[in-house]
């Protein structure tokens, strides 16, 4: 097997461990290595590569493409026969395992959805956060989304190993399944109502917003309501990890 490990900070690979070359992908996928995604080059799908991308469709590990000298670039010349595998910090979880988990702790489930965030610090952070504050789960987008690359957890400082975290196609449908099951979902958004006049106890699921744009439109409208962060400052927003932190704590104090 061939690996290799990106430390270009300007570059989207940074700090995660990438499998290089047919084989060598081949087998860490049959062994069930955790994976973020598959890059191929364009125009090299087809041929010995098809059982491959099969396997990958069966995993459900996404598949994206671009142009051979993006794969060039993140290996440094190495032979990478067209397909690149970005390895996870940690395996992805199932929402059936976080009901799984709060149901053997005797608790409500407690989950914290991640909207887009774009910077692994911030998803390490919240998962420490999450961690400390008895959340059950973190759910994230498959797409235009930080993954669990080794970046995000090194923030996490351990939390990984704790705190599941759930992969997930499309976060609106998530959230139905959530409401349908008795989880009560809260937008975080600077134009909601003040944090301390909602009710935080029982099942509880709370959506993050990215760090540049918030919560998106259709999930604060299927939200069950939107929350704040009262500011008396002149910055009218907080870190998206900061912000996290904060409502998860008085989600905790009120649930304890």
């Amino acid at each position: 097997m061939v690996g290799c490990v990106m430390d270009n900070k300007k570059d989207l690979a940074a700090d995660q461990d990438l499998i290089i070359g047919r084989n060598a992908v081949r087998e860490a996928l049959r062994s069930g290595r955790a994976a973020d995604h598959l890059l191929v080059a364009r125009g090299a799908a087809g041929g010995s590569l098809t059982p491959l991308l099969a396997l990958c469709k069966e995993k459900k590990i996404p598949i994206k493409e671009a142009d051979g000298k993006k794969l060039d670039q993140l290996c440094g010349g190495a032979a990478h026969q067209g397909v690149i595998l970005f390895a996870a910090a940690h395996a992805y979880a199932s929402l059936e395992d976080v009901f799984a988990l709060a149901q053997a702790r005797g608790e409500p489930p407690f989950l914290v959805i991640c909207d887009g965030l774009e910077d692994p610090h911030n998803l390490g952070a919240i998962l420490r956060s999450a961690e400390a504050a008895g959340v059950h789960g973190v759910i994230i987008p498959e797409r235009r989304s930080v993954s669990l690359s080794s970046r995000a957890g090194k923030a996490a400082a351990g939390a990984l190993e704790y705190v599941p975290v759930v992969r997930v196609t499309n976060l609106n449908r998530t959230v139905a399944q959530l409401k349908a099951r008795g989880v009560w979902v809260w937008a975080a958004d600077m134009d909601g109502s003040p944090y301390y006049e909602t009710d935080l106890s029982g099942a509880l699921a709370l959506i993050i917003g990215s760090e540049g744009h918030g919560v998106s439109r259709l999930l604060k409208e299927n939200a069950d309501g939107v929350i704040s962060i009262p500011m008396k400052g002149k910055i009218n927003s907080l870190n998206a990890s900061v912000a996290a932190g904060i409502l998860l704590f008085e989600a905790a104090r009120v649930r304890a």
